[in-house]
């Protein structure tokens, strides 16, 4: 009966040494690394389009706005009164109507400066940017890391013993850069470019 209990005993560690657990463990976790990876490039797919839409819509709003007060200005300046003319009630009646066309596009200048975000957008995708280039940067350097790991595990002993018995374990191949699709960074337009 001691006997028995010693073998299944040294069965037992004979087994935990042969990479019976570690194999499997450092598999996975190489297996999750990678799944970050792709995370982060679905959230870079994701994430982009809808920035670069929203810039160009607040710089779309803000240009308009602009282009308004610009046109308003230049029509005002084109409306002469001469002080020959203050007698006449629709000269006089134009030059306020071209005045006033100002007055509006300012005001509503005014009315949306709080909304007027194009710089603060612009900034934000440009953090964004960088932010998700940094975290696609430190998934693939995990990834690695963790092949590197299991690539040692299933060639060093005793674990390369259990790697090849129980699970034909093969080297995992780490990330290189660049293949096209999803890994490479997408190019930003906004459309106003020559």
């Amino acid at each position: 009966m001691k006997y028995r209990t010693l073998i299944a005993f040294v069965g037992a560690f004979a087994l935990a040494g042969c990479g019976l657990n570690s194999v499997p463990t450092a598999d996975e976790n190489a297996k999750a690394k990678w799944a970050d990876v792709e995370n982060y490039y679905q959230r870079r797919a994701d994430l982009i389009p809808n920035l670069v839409a929203t810039v160009k819509a607040a710089g779309a709003q803000e240009k308009a706005i602009l282009v308004e007060v610009t046109q308003a200005r230049a029509s005002a300046s084109q409306v002469k009164v001469s002080s020959a003319d203050l007698n006449d009630p629709s000269k006089v009646a134009a030059y306020e109507k071209a005045q006033a066309g100002v007055t509006m596009s300012l005001q509503r200048l005014q009315e949306a400066y709080p909304e007027l975000k194009s710089q603060d957008n612009y900034k934000t995708l440009m953090d964004q940017l960088e932010g998700t280039e940094n975290r696609i940067s430190t998934a693939r350097h995990d990834y690695n890391s963790a092949v590197q790991a299991y690539n040692t595990t299933i060639r060093t002993f005793p674990d390369a013993i259990g790697a090849k018995v129980f699970y034909g374990a093969k080297p995992l191949v780490p990330f290189k850069a660049t293949t096209p699709g999803a890994d490479v960074a997408p190019t930003v337009n906004f459309g106003n470019s020559n």
